[in-house]
């Protein structure tokens, strides 16, 4: 079996755009075009992957799974095309970076605005995946770069380590352990707590730092942003116990940020893939970024 690229792009376009009607714009086509281009993929493939309902397109679960590995596939293509261009003109391109959601809406902002007044001609694009599905997308280079938490152990990505932040509570101003420079496990005792989702690496220190206290958490609720964390802390849901670096973009109103104790380090790197040279764009990125975090204020070693 031997898939055909413009159905394959047929699909794609389909499935960004909700219609075939709306995709035949986007490629220049007529309607019944690209319909006959997802028919003969379809016919290529052996199952269907639209139902088709009054009109109307509908992704099956076969197209649901298959689409994400043909974006990741033409993401590589529009690199490509992206590269010619950047070298033909010099300064101008694409740079594709990935990045968690958290680190996205606050200090890569800063770091790429100086980054873009270097280079007014070049276009970013910033994506947030899945960590490991981020790891592969710059390891594969359909990605020329990526924001990463450490530890990483993996021969076929460089990492260049950018930061180490402290663990924080953030709680109302008002509440009675405001008044604390530091928080443990012991004062947090039968206090509701957010946390950022079950099994990541910093989430399993944080329940070690209980554990070994002899305290048993009461996590009241479990969010997956540092943004969503502060959000429902500052509405008295619970603590939130987060990443410094990011709770100082989502702090707000009379909320205070406290210092965990035990102290846990988060580490964060740039991540370039180990099987060829970082290009020039990644690098000046690099290179803003590391100018951003050594103007930050070094960790204070632990109590």
């Amino acid at each position: 079996m031997k898939l055909n690229l413009r159905s394959l792009e047929a699909f794609r376009e389909t499935m960004l755009s909700g219609s075939a009607t709306a995709a035949a714009g986007r490629m220049g086509l007529t309607q019944p075009a690209v319909s006959r281009l997802i028919a003969q993929l379809e016919q290529d493939a052996g199952f269907e992957l639209f139902y088709r309902e009054k009109g109307r397109l509908s992704p099956t679960p076969e197209a649901l799974m298959i689409y994400e590995e043909v974006d990741l596939a033409f993401g590589g293509l529009e690199r490509i095309d992206a590269l010619v261009r950047d070298i033909a003109t010099f300064n101008a391109g694409l740079l594709k970076i990935v990045a968690p959601p958290s680190l996205s809406e606050g200090v890569l902002s800063t770091i790429l605005t100086r980054f873009l007044d270097r280079f007014p001609k070049v276009r970013v694009s910033i994506d947030s995946r899945s960590t490991e599905t981020a790891r592969n997308m710059v390891a594969n280079r359909t990605a020329d770069c990526g924001f990463v938490k450490l530890p990483m152990d993996r021969a076929d990505l460089s990492t260049f380590t950018l930061s180490a932040s402290e663990t924080v509570c953030v709680l109302p101003g008002a509440h009675p352990l405001a008044k604390h420079e530091f928080l443990t496990p012991e004062l947090l005792r039968a206090e509701p707590l957010v946390l950022l989702g079950f099994g990541t690496w910093s989430r399993r220190q944080i329940d070690d730092a209980f554990r070994d206290r002899g305290v048993r958490p009461d996590v009241k609720l479990e969010t997956h942003t540092v943004g969503s964390a502060c959000a429902f802390a500052a509405e008295g849901i619970g603590i939130a116990i987060v990443n410094a670096l990011m709770a100082k973009n989502f702090v707000r109103g009379d909320t205070v940020i406290r210092t965990f104790r035990p102290q846990i380090l988060h580490e964060y790197a740039f991540m370039t893939s180990a099987l060829a040279p970082m290009n020039r764009l990644a690098a000046a990125l690099l290179e803003e970024a590391r100018g951003y975090f050594d103007a930050l204020d070094k960790p204070t070693t632990a109590a």
